[in-house]
């Protein structure tokens, strides 16, 4: 285990206990009081992802256009996984690459194999994407993937109009699918010619030259699977789609059912199978478990959503501006901000629940350190009554 997986363990058991720490809340109203314990605030924990989700979303809403989006999928073939699971930082930071090159070369110019220049399949334009990192199937397995979510059309070369892309069609996903394999076995044999990657275990025979081009050899031939998912029906259903996969970690709360000597039981999905036959039940041994969520755990530092092209950090305010002009859009208005206190604008909204039993509005009346105790309301001897 290395020492993320192990940061990792400890701020999810400790996640909403008392060894971090927390404070006491009363309503000022019928006088009911709940102890609220501090959240470890760990990217990896289920249970600490919500408010970052939201904060995240709401930054994301005014970059949002009234366009059509597409939905890709980049996934790595099985044979990469157990390189990439000892190599995570340099193989996801190549498999990123890999796929925005990909799409990024070929809307414009497709100027990539098996699709001329001149070809009506390639839009013609400078187009953005926001990819966002899975590593894991839903049974927890390592399935490293990268979701992409594209505005239907782009900025024109010259950048003088809009041009949208046909209805329901983006780019050919066989071209895309060639280009992806391409350039993403281009990037991992030159990681391993520059001595980047490591190999232990099971697969320590592939650090050799000879045996790890023998083990890409088959790759070359193989299908990639790249996914282009139907378009999203408005911007709405995107932000929707972003609410549930930005910040997403390899199994919800909500899909665990028991937990009892046989192991954990929990809900997935088996692809393989149609309609409601899809939706089934697993229960692993709990050492088994952990270890599968322990999978995808990343780099300490890694960014696991990304911008790319028009919506890349350094021009995506002038790029979103300069295409709202050109699809004629109206600029959005400003989210009202939320209540304060209107004596101190910098106060900060409050957002706690409010009272379960009159809802009126809990006050902190404790707070309390790490491993520390709320203190017990005083008793009738020791006030004199």
């Amino acid at each position: 285990m290395s020492l993320d997986q192990l940061q990792v363990m400890s701020a999810i058991e400790q996640c909403r206990s008392a060894a971090l720490g927390g404070h006491v809340e009363r309503c000022e109203e019928c006088g009911h009081s709940r102890i609220a314990y501090n959240s470890c605030r760990n990217r990896h924990c289920p249970k600490c992802q919500g408010a970052a989700a939201r904060d995240w979303l709401a930054a994301r809403k005014a970059d949002l256009l009234p366009v059509g989006y597409f939905h890709l999928v980049f996934t790595l073939p099985a044979e990469i996984a157990p390189i990439a699971y000892q190599n995570k930082a340099v193989v996801y930071n190549l498999l990123f690459r890999a796929a925005a090159e990909t799409l990024l070369t070929i809307a414009p110019t497709g100027q990539a194999r098996g699709l001329k220049a001149h070809d009506p399949k390639h839009l013609g334009a400078r187009i953005g994407a926001t990819a966002v990192l899975h590593s894991w199937g839903s049974a927890m397995t390592h399935h490293p993937h990268v979701h992409m979510i594209v505005p239907g059309g782009g900025i024109s070369l010259d950048g003088t109009r809009w041009v949208p892309c046909r209805p329901g069609f983006l780019l050919p996903v066989r071209v895309l699918s060639r280009l992806f394999r391409r350039l993403f076995l281009a990037g991992l044999a030159e990681a391993h010619a520059a001595g980047r990657l490591v190999f232990f275990g099971e697969i320590e025979s592939l650090r050799h030259c000879p045996a790890f081009k023998a083990h890409l050899a088959p790759l070359r031939r193989k299908n990639w699977f790249v996914y282009a998912k139907p378009p999203f029906a408005g911007p709405a259903a995107v932000l929707a789609y972003l609410a549930r996969y930005t910040h997403r970690v390899a199994i919800s709360n909500s899909r665990l059912l028991a937990l009892d000597e046989r192991g954990v039981t929990f809900r997935y999905k088996d692809y393989r199978r149609d309609g409601q036959a899809r939706y089934r039940t697993m229960t692993l041994a709990a050492d088994e478990f952990i270890r599968r969520f322990l999978l995808h755990v990343l780099p300490k530092g890694f960014h696991r959503v990304r911008h790319y092209g028009l919506l890349a950090s350094t021009g995506c305010k002038a790029n979103i501006a300069r295409a709202r002009e050109l699809v004629a859009a109206p600029i959005p208005e400003a989210a009202a901000p939320a209540a304060r206190d209107a004596t101190d604008p910098d106060t900060p909204a409050d957002n706690r629940p409010p009272c379960p039993c009159c809802g009126g509005t809990m006050i902190i009346v404790e707070v309390f350190g790490r491993g520390g105790t709320p203190r017990g309301p005083p008793s009738a001897t020791a006030s004199g009554i």
